[in-house]
């Protein structure tokens, strides 16, 4: 009697943990699980970012709020969505980290869409926080400015990708400068360093995103960038 009533508890158990397991097996709840890494977003603006409809991305907003991975709030009219729980990210990563050390598949999509990523070797977290600390760099936050505002590397300054040719002469190539953005596959701070030594200056990008410098409990700050910075 007592096996078979802990049969039934582990059957139980585990029904529980694949509910989560179930939520995660499409490839757009876990876009967008990363875009809401970086803070909170309306359903439009997620449906925008991720080439969604708006119903689509709505279903599927509700499958990740089942099952506790999201949590929303009512503003108005708009729905805004966030992430449950920092644990929720780390799911995420691990997932990633699982899948690029077991499937080949991934190192050569990430080669056929980004090239070489070695040439400039890119920065880790911990060697970037020794070196803003020392003043040897400046940060780039090149992620869209509504990102930046919601959270962002401490003292980095607000350089979105599509601004930057705009806005290089804010830039002196006296200064070393690294940039980031979402994670290891988003193309914002690949696309600022090709721009930033084209014009000479001396450029390179961090190898993780926000949401892994946020999750490791390196200094991070919340707030729109300020006029001329």
């Amino acid at each position: 009697m007592k096996d078979a009533s802990h049969r039934v508890f582990k059957d139980r158990l585990y029904g529980q943990f694949a509910r989560i397991g179930k939520a995660l097996g499409n490839p757009h709840r876990l876009e967008l699980l990363e875009l809401l890494a970086q803070g909170e977003r309306s359903v439009d603006a997620l449906a925008t970012e991720s080439g969604l409809t708006l119903a689509n991305a709505s279903q599927h907003l509700q499958a990740l709020r089942q099952a506790g991975l999201i949590e929303s709030r009512k503003d108005g009219l708009f729905v805004h969505y966030r992430l449950a729980d920092p644990a929720v990210f780390e799911l995420s990563r691990v997932l990633r980290t699982v899948s690029e050390r077991r499937l080949a598949e991934i190192e050569r999509l990430v080669r056929e869409h980004f090239g070489d990523r070695s040439d400039p070797e890119p920065v880790p977290m911990r060697e970037l926080l020794v070196r803003a600390r020392k003043g040897d760099v400046v940060i780039l936050d090149a992620r869209p400015a509504h990102e930046f505002a919601a959270g962002h590397i401490a003292g980095a300054l607000s350089f979105p990708a599509e601004e930057l040719q705009a806005r290089l002469r804010e830039l002196p190539k006296t200064h070393a400068y690294v940039a980031y953005c979402r994670g290891p596959y988003c193309i914002y701070s690949d696309r600022a360093v090709e721009l930033l030594r084209k014009h000479g200056r001396r450029a390179h990008r961090m190898v993780d995103g926000f949401p892994e410098w946020k999750a490791a409990g390196l200094p991070v700050e919340t707030g729109a960038a300020q006029p001329g910075g």
